[in-house]
């Protein structure tokens, strides 16, 4: 995966694109999920932001937490 993945160069994308393209999975750790899973990272960062309104790195890692799960859509398990 490193030889394959590790350049950054499979495609080209923004995070908010990312986003957006992993509401194509159905993630097989919640497949009875109808909502898409962007609005779980943006579920999630919002949690975050509640509970812990002074870490906005921390914000952001809520955000960002499932991203590697777009490579699902390129062929590799889940």
């Amino acid at each position: 995966q490193s030889a394959q993945y590790g350049s950054c160069s499979l495609r080209r994308m923004s995070v908010m694109e990312a986003l957006e393209l992993l509401d194509q999975l159905v993630d097989e750790s919640d497949p009875d999920v109808d909502f898409p899973n962007s609005f779980h990272a943006f579920q999630t960062a919002e949690g975050i932001r509640k509970a812990h309104p002074d870490k906005d790195w921390f914000h952001l890692v809520g955000l960002l937490h499932d991203l590697g799960k777009v490579l699902a859509l390129f062929g590799e398990p889940q």
